[in-house]
């Protein structure tokens, strides 16, 4: 933990935010993670004090690089590396709140769905 400087994929597979490196790096080349509220590149350097948008799929984060770290340790130490916003916690509640009283009859469904899928989607909407 001592470098200034850390390249994004590896310090968010580091805090594990994605299950692997290529995952990670994949993920800001689409978008889905900005520094500073700007899309960048995999290969960024994210220093501490940087503020980051993550979205990995099922949650979106919006982080305060706290410490720097290019080696992926334990949960427990991954969760010293950032701090969540107030505003992310407050968001990613609502959505669980959201979530447990209206569950979407499409989350179960992975892909296309097949034809009787469709008959047990069209069956709940009317």
């Amino acid at each position: 933990m001592s470098t200034d400087a850390v390249r994004i994929d590896k310090w968010l597979w580091a805090a594990r935010f994605f299950k692997t490196r290529s995952l990670a790096t994949a993920a800001v080349e689409s978008g889905k993670v900005k520094l500073n509220k700007e899309r960048t590149k995999p290969s960024r350097n994210v220093k501490e004090g940087d503020i980051l948008e993550i979205d990995n799929g099922s949650t979106e984060w919006q982080v305060l690089v706290r410490a720097l770290s290019e080696q992926r340790g334990s949960a427990t130490i991954a969760q010293t590396l950032y701090m969540e916003t107030e505003e992310s916690v407050r968001r990613r509640q609502q959505e669980s709140e959201k979530r447990k009283y209206f569950h979407e009859p499409s989350a179960a469904i992975k892909g296309r769905p097949t034809k009787r899928d469709r008959r047990v989607l069209d069956r709940s909407q009317s």
